[in-house]
């Protein structure tokens, strides 16, 4: 990551987006204001980390459902290899494609690294307003535990901001 991608900040406003998606829909952010949403960036498709990190977020939806979360999985991989890998793992949320412009939503949440041309694993939990109620950076090789996701949860259900 350069120092020019910055991680927006807790409390601030989302960067909006407009991204093409697995489920041969467009999915505007700003659009699904009124319910919160998971942004989950990850590096590649079909890598051993990302795909167990995915499956996990998969096997415990229901802890995001619960709370009325959308959770949407964003790479630069292109779509085809996306849609593919998609429908391999069953996954039962979009995932969707920053491929073109090349990583250009991935660096507009300073998570795009640039010497590799991926996302890095950033998360970012949004509420209603389309504010940043918590999120996590961690380098390509360090994976989120689920742990997190869910003090995540309960704090935005509590209205606490981390």
């Amino acid at each position: 990551m350069s120092d020019s991608n910055m991680v927006p900040e807790v409390g601030s406003t989302a960067p909006d987006f407009t991204l093409p998606g697995t489920a041969g829909q467009t999915v505007t952010l700003s659009e699904l204001r009124g319910t919160p949403v998971l942004l989950v960036f990850y590096p590649h498709a079909f890598t051993g980390r990302c795909t167990d990190e995915l499956c996990e977020l998969r096997d415990n939806l229901e802890l995001f459902e619960a709370d009325g979360v959308q959770l949407y999985g964003i790479s630069a991989d292109p779509l085809p290899a996306l849609t593919v890998f998609h429908e391999q793992q069953q996954y039962r949320f979009p995932l969707l494609t920053d491929f073109w412009p090349h990583g250009e939503v991935s660096r507009s949440y300073g998570v795009f690294d640039e010497e590799n041309g991926t996302a890095v694993r950033g998360s970012f939990l949004i509420d209603k307003e389309g504010r940043i109620r918590w999120s996590v950076v961690n380098p390509r090789t360090q994976v989120r535990a689920l742990a997190e996701y869910r003090q995540a949860l309960a704090d935005l259900k509590s209205g606490a901001a981390r």
